[in-house]
């Protein structure tokens, strides 16, 4: 029960932060780059995106180690 609410709990984070993040590649880069910039937006965001992952995704392995 807990893995399931802590899942849960994963998952409305990840969506807010989607949300925060798409609005300030919105806000920021694409004035910088232009008005034709759907494909660098996208993949700024999914730069982004994947570093956040990476970064999450290291720092639970390392306190699960530490919990071990």
């Amino acid at each position: 029960m807990t893995t399931l609410a802590t899942s849960g709990f994963g998952l409305v984070a990840a969506l807010a932060w989607n949300s925060v993040i798409q609005e300030t590649v919105n806000t920021y880069i694409k004035p910088l780059v232009g008005g034709q910039s759907g494909v660098i937006s996208l993949l700024i965001y999914a730069v982004i995106i994947t570093f956040l992952a990476v970064i999450i995704t290291l720092q639970l392995s390392r306190l699960e180690q530490k919990l071990k």
